[in-house]
């Protein structure tokens, strides 16, 4: 990505939006599929249901992310609630983990191992066709709020997605795109078992699914752990930052830069700074200030900078200091 913290106010209500359309597609989902799982008897189905059952969970705690870590910051958390996005983001990476892909693991095998009696699959047909309308359009929506801000950010919507600090759009766009995967196996399993009478399909898709939902939970986990561990801004945008330092009246070297992905729309940016030996304690404070206002007008999205005025390489050799 090239620039990928500018606009920063933009997205927010979009990244609202975009969960509750998925999660009212998923509620609605899994009750029409455990009806029709129950019904055909499919194992498949009623991994399907699981399936929708966490992606519904972990659309809860993705709009839990997306309140929580709006709040502003106070005296108990003066670094803000931008962190807390990725907690709860993690935990819906664990309830994707744990609600569609260890069922679905488990049911596979059990039905591979104690067969399944099939029953008239018609309902089933009918409900993964709404499902699929249902899941396409939430796809759909996700898809449009990502190609939106990756045209922002003047990047591919593939490179975007990668490395988008908004996990909550990153999370529905795989889910959704899951789901419609996990929909095609679900009728590949049926119809298996319609054509040749064994239930062997059924199974073998069910873990098909629970296979694609275990890649779904370890990258959105992953990604989620990254950035509670700490995310520096993307290498391009700390290069603009140096420069923009570097032509700050009174500014010799910018010795070290440190920046960090707080939120969505949140970064911090600090720095070493070698200011002129010249220049007076008060042109040093105005050129803190002035590096501040210029680098926000810049990238909206950082919310605080600290500049530490620090002696050069030849100050520190002189006076027998070690370097960083």
């Amino acid at each position: 990505m090239t620039d990928g913290f500018d606009d920063a106010e933009q997205g927010g209500g979009e990244s609202v939006f975009t969960v509750l359309v998925a999660a009212a597609a998923n509620l609605g989902i899994a009750l029409a599929k455990v009806v029709a799982g129950l019904i055909s008897g499919s194992s498949a189905m009623l991994s399907e249901a699981a399936h929708s059952f966490a992606d519904t969970v972990t659309e809860l705690m993705l709009l839990t992310a997306l309140k929580r870590g709006a709040k502003p910051a106070d005296e108990d958390h003066p670094l803000g609630h931008g962190g807390e996005r990725y907690v709860w983001a993690l935990l819906a990476a664990v309830a994707t983990f744990v609600g569609g892909a260890v069922f679905s693991l488990y049911d596979g095998i059990h039905t591979l191992i104690a067969g399944e009696d099939l029953g008239d699959p018609l309902v089933s047909y009918i409900v993964l066709a709404v499902a699929f309308l249902l899941e396409g359009f939430s796809l759909r929506t996700a898809v449009k709020q990502a190609r939106g801000e990756a045209a922002r950010y003047k990047a591919p919507v593939g490179t975007y997605l990668k490395h988008t600090p908004d996990t909550a759009v990153k999370a529905v766009v795989m889910e959704d795109s899951a789901a419609l995967a996990g929909l095609l196996l679900a009728a590949g399993g049926l119809l298996g078992g319609q054509l040749t009478g064994s239930g062997v399909w059924d199974g073998v898709a069910s873990l098909c699914i629970g296979a694609l939902l275990l890649w779904v939970a370890w990258v959105l986990g992953r990604s989620n752990a990254a950035l509670l561990v700490g995310r520096p801004l993307p290498r391009s945008v700390r290069a603009e930052i140096r420069t923009l330092l570097l032509g700050i009246e009174h500014v010799e070297s910018v010795l070290e830069l440190t920046t960090l992905v707080q939120g969505p729309r949140e970064a911090l940016v600090a720095a070493k700074v070698d200011f002129r030996d010249a220049s007076t304690a008060a042109q040093i404070e105005w050129a803190c200030e002035d590096a501040a206002r210029r680098l926000q007008e810049r990238f909206p999205a950082v919310r605080r900078v600290y500049l530490d005025p620090t002696p050069g390489f030849a100050q520190r050799r002189e006076a027998g200091l070690e370097p960083w």
